[in-house]
């Protein structure tokens, strides 16, 4: 779950997983701080303390919309603040290779909701899309410099609602038909692998792969409200088929440990967006609009991030943490949607933890993230053929805190 088109990651996706992680600007691919590196690199997880670990998220998004017309003012969104999680447990013998664990976590989402009558009711009003996904994690220390691991991926849960406005009037109305489309995806299948190589206690170096997965709605409902008796025959359908291609993530990443106190991370992560082109909807029953399917061009493509963070430990049971990143659009320009108003953004995190004795600890994150003003004119998409989204200007920022339990075994 995310606010806007998420925190901290391209697209829809979530990058809000693991509080030591956030507060150090996301990174985890070349070090191990928990629990956590299931997720980020199942390899380092081999090295990686035993425990349970559980925390939550709250973003907090502020959203506006200018139209392209010059006469036109700003819009705010009715902006909602939403709940990413994650939690992971991991088990092994203190001192030995191996490292059994599982985690639920929420990679992907949006949550946007637009004001009545705004510009762009017709093609969208307000969309959630909610994804859980569950991991089971096997890792392994081949010798004390080098470690892999693999995760067994599996999308849990996931459910869609998108609505929009219909340019038709009941007789007698003033308030527009409107259209709303819900669904839950089908549990789908992927994995991750990585392999950390730790050369001295100093330094140490991971790669690795998260895989894509399809999110297919198969037999959606549509519910259609204040349309004219005249349009019915236009708006018979009751059910739809839709795929959202999930993307894969390549990552790379480095952890310095100058001395025992101070760590510094540096991680690079390639997100294969390219594979969505368009979204296209099947629909049974019927039609919707007089077709009995639709597409819109989305045309995404790979997209780069880059990730600072620091850790240093002001004594045995306090920990400061801070870092950024740089996070490039996956959205070409002309093609920005009202369902995810992505642009590049520039993030700023810190965290700390205090450890209760030796066992248990409390983790706690903040994030801000700010998008740059994000542009399109009306004969941007003339000239893309996407005049099924609205010109104008977008700008974001989103707050996020986040607070986190840990046990150790």
């Amino acid at each position: 779950m995310a606010a806007s088109s998420g925190a901290q990651a391209s697209g829809f996706q979530v990058g809000l997983t693991g509080q030591k992680n956030v507060g150090m600007g996301g990174t985890g691919t070349g070090l191990y701080l928990d629990q956590a590196s299931q997720f980020y690199n199942p390899g380092a997880f081999a090295f990686a303390p035993t425990g349970f670990q559980v925390g939550g998220n709250m973003a907090i998004p502020r959203i506006s919309f200018r139209p392209d017309a010059a006469d036109q003012g700003q819009r705010n969104l009715q902006n909602t603040n939403v709940f990413p999680f994650s939690g992971f447990i991991g088990f092994g013998p203190k001192e030995g290779k191996w490292r059994l664990g599982a985690g639920v976590y929420t990679p992907f989402g949006s949550e946007v909701h637009y004001q009545p009558g705004w510009e762009g009711r017709y093609a969208l009003t307000d969309i959630n899309l909610r994804s859980v996904f569950v991991q089971a994690t096997a890792a392994y220390a081949i010798t004390p410099q080098v470690s892999v691991g693999a995760g067994l991926v599996m999308l849990a849960m996931g459910s869609v609602d998108l609505q929009r406005d219909i340019p038709l009037q009941a007789q007698g109305s003033t308030t527009p038909a409107h259209a709303q489309l819900t669904g839950n995806a089908d549990h789908k299948l992927g994995y991750n692998a990585g392999i950390l190589f730790k050369p001295s206690e100093k330094l140490s170096l991971g790669i690795s792969y998260r895989s894509a997965i399809d999110a297919h709605v198969g037999s959606g409902d549509i519910t259609l409200t204040n349309l004219p008796a005249s349009a019915r025959s236009n708006f018979s359908a009751t059910s739809f088929d839709v795929t959202l291609p999930l993307p894969d993530v390549y990552s790379v990443g480095l952890g310095i440990r100058p001395n025992d106190k101070l760590t510094l991370a540096f991680d690079a992560n390639l997100v294969g967006w390219s594979r969505y082109q368009s979204l296209d909807f099947t629909y049974a029953g019927g039609v919707l609009g007089g077709a009995a399917t639709s597409s819109s061009k989305r045309e995404y493509q790979d997209a780069l991030a880059f990730r600072v963070g620091a850790q240093y430990k002001v004594t045995d049971n306090f920990t400061l943490r801070a870092g950024t990143f740089y996070d490039m659009s996956c959205v070409r320009d002309g093609f920005v949607t009202p369902e995810t108003p992505d642009a590049d953004r520039l993030g700023l995190t810190a965290s700390f933890t205090y450890a209760f004795g030796q066992r248990f600890g409390l983790d706690a994150s903040f994030l801000f993230e700010d998008f740059m003003k994000r542009s399109q004119t009306q004969g941007d998409l003339i000239s893309n053929g996407t005049t099924d989204r609205v010109a104008g200007t977008y700008k974001t920022t989103i707050s996020v805190p986040g607070v986190g339990l840990y046990m150790k075994f």
